[in-house]
């Protein structure tokens, strides 16, 4: 079946049909319709005459019967969705099964906050009331990656949908298979409403820039890279939409001197290498006290190397491919710059051949890095690359945890609680973990600092980009 756009609850199938193939071995995984300027114009027209009305807006009720049925459709092809994100992303199937029950569980948590979402009011003296409601702000446009194409539509569908929001999404084009099943389970909800819920194909850059420049939509939601998302914020400053953006990291992972090393390194290695380093979230430098540094450099070393590469669909495999093979050959070039600027621990390559076949793989890199301007521990490489650096006081390795223009996540490990704390504050990043790392829940909100983003996804404040508040006051005589 090719994928067709979902629009005012009809499926569209119109555009040019174009195929997505597999990370791990090049296979046809997918076919899906393009979109076009027609296309992207019905679907912010129909989601804009369904937020106008009422039909969806104003039943708090329904909405969250839908989440409801929406959880137990996704429950339904729980396996078929895992194995379509596994071969479609390259990430390996044990753990695109915890991401598919992610997103089960964000629907079930915003079904309760849809007939949560309350005011308040406010007397100034006799007479005198202020009714502050909170209000659905309109149409929401909404921008998924391929990197975790379950979670991160829902994550910001869910919330909008408990608002009241009607919304448009265009996935990724190397997920367009995985939208598919996510939109037929969002078609099968009898509690839908048509509009309320559309969906287009990638139709290349030109379709995003009209998508987030249309005047029908109120707000973008973007999971993706910096450099993207400040492309968004200037296109949509003339019309001054809401934005929530959640973009790039290059998460620190700081020990020091007190932490258990063994559970240390084995979080780190959970923690920068799921889904190959292609997360937003992943380690991507370990900061550690000199005094441990070559038993943390060792450990690390022998963990990597034991690491299994292999097809996504093995489940005894740790890493999976790189999504295509630009990703694999920019890889390779990290590599060489380490060993042309620094010292290798553990020097990944490519692999192919054999049980690789064609696909997009390489093995994970430790490397050596002093100098905090040098590229790979400023840059987000979005890969199984680790950086080793050294600090000898405190301060040092807050200095060097906050060196970068992110501040997605970080993560520290010690004994001492008041050592923790104080690093906790004072690393500038949305989330920080203590003694573990990527720990994701729906109702813990996440986000980013400076380059990393705006706004916040999950949990109560997931709410906040989909919601306006509005001031109603009332002046009455006295008896």
């Amino acid at each position: 079946m090719t994928v067709g756009h979902f629009i005012d609850g009809q499926w569209i199938c119109s555009g040019e049909a174009v195929t997505t193939t597999s990370p791990s071995d090049g296979a046809t995984v997918a076919e899906y319709h393009r979109s076009d300027s027609e296309i992207l114009s019905l679907a912010t027209s129909s989601a804009r005459r369904c937020f106008e009305s009422d039909a969806w807006r104003a039943r708090s009720r329904l909405r969250a019967q839908f989440l409801l049925e929406l959880a137990d459709q996704i429950s339904a092809v729980k396996e078929e969705l895992s194995v379509k994100i596994a071969l479609e992303s390259g990430k390996v199937i044990t753990q695109v099964r915890h991401e598919v029950q992610a997103a089960i569980n964000e629907c079930v948590y915003y079904a309760g906050l849809a007939r949560a979402t309350f005011g308040r009011t406010a007397e100034f003296d006799e007479g005198q009331q202020s009714l502050f409601t909170r209000e659905p702000i309109g149409v929401a446009a909404i921008i998924v990656p391929w990197n975790a194409p379950a979670t991160l539509l829902i994550r910001s569908l869910a919330p909008a949908v408990a608002a009241g929001c009607t919304s448009v999404i265009k996935p990724a084009h190397e997920s367009a298979g995985t939208q598919g099943i996510l939109m037929e389970c969002i078609a099968r909800c009898p509690s839908l409403v048509p509009g309320a819920i559309n969906s287009i194909n990638d139709g290349g850059v030109s379709i995003s820039k009209e998508l987030v420049t249309d005047p029908e939509v109120d707000v973008i939601s973007y999971t993706g890279s910096s450099q993207t998302g400040k492309l968004i914020m200037e296109a949509s400053s003339s019309s001054l939409k809401r934005l929530s953006l959640e973009l790039g990291g290059k998460s620190p992972a700081v020990i020091f001197p007190d932490a258990d090393i063994e559970n240390a390194v084995n979080e780190i290695v959970r923690g920068s290498m799921a889904h190959s380093g292609q997360m937003c979230t992943a380690i991507g430098r370990v900061v550690v006290h000199s005094s441990s540094y070559d038993q943390v450099g060792d450990a690390l070393a022998e963990k990597m190397k034991a690491l299994k590469v292999g097809h996504a669909l093995d489940e005894s495999a740790n890493l999976g491919p790189l999504i295509n093979e630009a990703a694999a050959d920019r890889y390779i070039s990290y590599v060489d710059i380490a060993h042309r600027d620094g010292s290798i621990l553990v020097k990944g390559e490519k692999l192919s051949g054999g049980a690789y076949g064609t696909g997009c793989y390489v093995s994970p890199t430790l490397a050596e890095i002093d100098d905090l301007s040098h590229p790979l521990i400023q840059n987000e490489l979005f890969s199984p690359f680790i950086v080793l650096e050294r600090f000898d006081e405190p301060e040092e390795a807050i200095a060097r945890a906050n060196a970068t223009r992110y501040g997605l996540s970080a993560s520290v490990y010690t004994d001492t609680q008041r050592v923790a704390q104080l690093a906790a504050r004072k690393i500038k990043a949305g989330t920080v973990w203590i003694n573990c790392h990527n720990r994701l829940m729906v109702e813990a909100e996440t986000g980013g600092y400076r380059d990393s983003g705006l706004g916040r996804l999950h949990g109560v404040e997931g709410l906040g980009p989909f919601l306006e508040t509005k001031h109603i006051y009332t002046e009455s005589k006295q008896w």
